[in-house]
């Protein structure tokens, strides 16, 4: 007789260990799809057709994946990826399982090297099983959010929206700035992309319109906001003036030469910047500096941490 496993055509070590203490519930949804129980010693390695994507996770789209799919074919995987097993994730979200299929796993954080995986044909991945992931819909958001805060794979829009979710769930900025380990003005200052109309908002996505002073323009009315996206679009740096020689004078052999003429100053700008908040300064700054000094005064600032 064939074992579970077999049929599900995966490995067998899903069924090394005997359950513990497996409720009835969680019993009859584990014959019904073939999941395991909370009671078996999880894998570290699977077949890539256990796994299923995280239906929560904060990317719409997963993109830009054959670099990835040649790392992972020449180096293999370097970290497992975070899982929770299907049982815990039904009895969180029975309404939230379109597109697992029967996969034994549900991925929580690793949905791009999965799906690079996929790419390049890889037969098995590694996994770190933690069902506590998979508590509530807010928890796997928070989980896929913080995991993915620092890459700059995550595209603004998206991780705009994840945070509006957050602060749905959780109540304020300040709440989920605290969780994620980030200050209220980080949260808020990228909250301001919501604020944007949705075409505007389809230009960060394409990249037409940069994040930076699309920020900046989200805290505008609505009405104001499309002529200053054009004007932020349509800006350039004006060219460095150089100064020219003055031309030679006519009929002026044996004439002392004239003294030069000082080179015209131009007066040092003043940037007047009312402290009410780091995210002011940051808007005074990125207003009145290019961004060659803009740099450099980043790298000052980050040397006197």
């Amino acid at each position: 007789m064939s074992s579970k496993a077999d049929k599900l055509g995966v490995s067998a070590s899903f069924a090394r260990a005997q359950p513990v203490g497996v409720s009835s519930r969680r019993a009859a949804i584990a014959e019904a799809t073939g999941a395991p129980t909370s009671g078996v010693v999880p894998p570290s390695e699977v077949p890539i057709e256990a796994l299923a994507h995280n239906p929560f996770n904060l990317r719409e789209d997963l993109t830009d994946l054959d670099e990835l799919a040649q790392s992972l074919s020449v180096r293999g995987q370097l970290q497992p990826l975070a899982v929770a097993t299907r049982m815990a994730f039904m009895e969180a979200h029975p309404g939230a399982t379109d597109g697992l299929g029967r996969a034994p796993y549900v991925v929580i954080d690793g949905n791009r090297r999965l799906a690079a995986a996929q790419l390049a044909g890889l037969k098995t991945m590694h996994i770190h099983v933690n069902d506590a992931l998979s508590a509530s819909a807010a928890d796997i958001l928070e989980s896929a959010l913080i995991a993915n805060v620092h890459r700059v794979d995550v595209a603004p829009m998206d991780q705009a929206r994840a945070l509006q979710e957050l602060v749905d769930v959780h109540g304020s900025q300040a709440q989920v700035a605290k969780r994620i380990g980030k200050t209220p003005a980080w949260v808020s200052q990228r909250l301001t992309l919501l604020n944007l109309t949705p075409e505007l908002q389809d230009k960060v996505e394409t990249g037409e319109l940069k994040v930076e002073p699309a920020r900046r323009i989200g805290r505008l009315p609505q009405e104001e906001q499309a002529a200053a996206a054009t004007e932020s679009i349509n800006a350039v740096t004006p060219p460095r003036q150089r100064t020219r020689p003055a031309p030679p004078a006519v009929n002026a052999v044996n004439a002392p030469a004239p003294a030069a003429a000082p080179a015209p100053t131009t007066p040092t700008p003043r940037i007047t910047i009312s402290a009410q908040s780091p995210e002011t300064i940051a808007d005074a700054l990125t207003a009145h500096l290019t961004p060659d000094d803009l740099k450099a005064v980043t790298e000052l600032l980050m040397q006197r941490i």
